[in-house]
């Protein structure tokens, strides 16, 4: 087995990997926070702890799940809330999980409703023993307009409240974004500005996930009503490395904790490229247990050996440069989809998705079954590629279009598709 150095720094904290759970269902209690450390987690962010005056009265049932054919869920709604155990259990557990585990990271979750809340809260996580403090200001479903995601939208409000939190501790302070919002960076900026140490990204996104076709309303059903409420899972991953990455646009080396739709190495790996240091996990921990953290830790190990890098945090952020705004990018080119006669199947998904849904330049023969390509009629945008069940289309010929000039600096464009 490869064996790499995992450990990283992050706002002058050593976490032994980058692997975190995220405040969440997941990280609720002394129980499920001690079976994650002797797992094999780095760290851990304790379920956000309230002020005493926030009564927690949760919902039943309080989840729901988007499937696509006969996939795992790829997406799940959440309208859980902060945590519903006592101010007092929970510090008590924070201090107990400390006394335990002196070299594993905690990470105190507190939200406030008012700038005594906040300060009193960061005190009290500082008293139990935490290393860092998260602010969650991003919170889609609270009860309270005064808490989550409502204060995550206003720069205002975020910038007091970790001045607030600066009051009450000395202690590295993350502060956690919503991304229920068009631009983050503006109130990411007034955190930063404020006397945050970093950002973490993303929370969840506002969701309906399902409608009931007979009872009318959106799932899961409470006495025959819903709500709208957090979104997670795989299908979050897109939008949470958007944001990361205008995060990293927008404050340049910006310190950030990347949360969203991680599943496996590969899914660890695109968000410390597109700059994230740390990584938190919350929604495949409930679909497959703790246990991910021991595959996620072995391919991110495999993929440092084949880099030949010795230190996580030389990837960090190495996407960024190369991710530019659409005005920018090359269009003096294009690609012409090439076809493996031999392994195609002759299903015709790429013929009808490119007359469907395309530019009608496949053809297919009946007789044969196989396709064939008009170059006349094509454009070069691999829709075929994509829907390709058993990958048979990839890159063939690069063609500069009339009246172009140049090279591209990629003779071979890299798409993982076409694997």
């Amino acid at each position: 087995m490869i064996k790499k150095d995992l450990s990283i720094d992050f706002c002058g904290v050593h976490f032994e990997n980058p692997f975190c759970l995220s405040s969440s269902p997941v990280g609720n209690c002394y129980e499920m926070c001690k079976k994650a450390y002797e797992t094999g987690w780095g760290g851990i962010v304790f379920k956000t702890i309230g002020p005493k005056s926030f009564v927690v009265d949760e919902v039943s049932p309080r989840f729901d799940i988007l499937n696509k054919e006969s996939t795992d869920f790829v997406g799940f709604k959440n309208m859980e809330q902060i945590a519903e155990h006592p101010l007092e259990e929970n510090l008590a557990d924070i201090k107990r999980l400390k006394e335990e585990f002196p070299d594993q990271v905690l990470i105190a979750s507190i939200m406030g409703t008012n700038e005594q809340d906040w300060e009193e809260l960061a005190r009290l996580v500082t008293e139990a023993g935490a290393d860092m403090i998260e602010t969650n200001f991003s919170c889609p479903q609270m009860t309270s307009h005064a808490m989550g995601s409502d204060v995550g939208t206003n720069p205002e409000l975020c910038a007091k409240y970790v001045r607030a939190c600066k009051r009450g501790s000395s202690l590295p302070l993350i502060a956690k974004m919503t991304p229920n919002i068009t631009d983050m960076v503006p109130c990411a900026k007034a955190c930063m500005e404020a006397g945050a140490d970093a950002i973490s990204a993303i929370n969840t996104i506002k969701s309906i996930t399902d409608i009931d076709l007979e009872r009318k309303t959106a799932m899961p059903i409470i006495n025959g009503k819903s709500s709208i409420s957090g979104y997670s899972g795989k299908a979050v991953k897109p939008v949470a490395l958007r944001f990361i990455q205008q995060l990293r646009d927008g404050i340049p080396d910006l310190p950030i904790s990347g949360i969203g739709g991680i599943e496996t190495w590969e899914d660890a790996a695109e968000f410390i490229l597109c700059g994230a240091t740390t990584l938190q996990v919350t929604t495949a921990i409930m679909q497959y247990g703790y246990r991910i953290v021991e595959d996620m830790k072995n391919g991110l190990m495999h993929y440092m050996e084949e880099q030949g890098v010795d230190h996580l945090s030389d990837l960090v952020g190495l996407a960024n440069k190369n991710i530019i705004p659409a005005e920018a990018l090359d269009r003096d080119y294009k690609v012409y989809p090439e076809f493996n006669l031999d392994a195609c199947i002759g299903c015709g998904r790429c013929y009808v998705s490119c007359f469907d849904g395309a530019h009608q330049a496949i053809s297919f023969d009946s007789e044969t079954r196989k396709p064939t390509c008009d170059h006349e009629k094509c454009v070069g945008c691999h829709l075929c590629a994509l829907v390709c069940p058993v990958h048979s289309i990839g890159m063939g010929k690069i063609v500069l279009k009339e009246g172009r000039s140049g090279q591209p600096s990629d003779k071979h464009p890299f798409n993982k598709h076409w694997l």
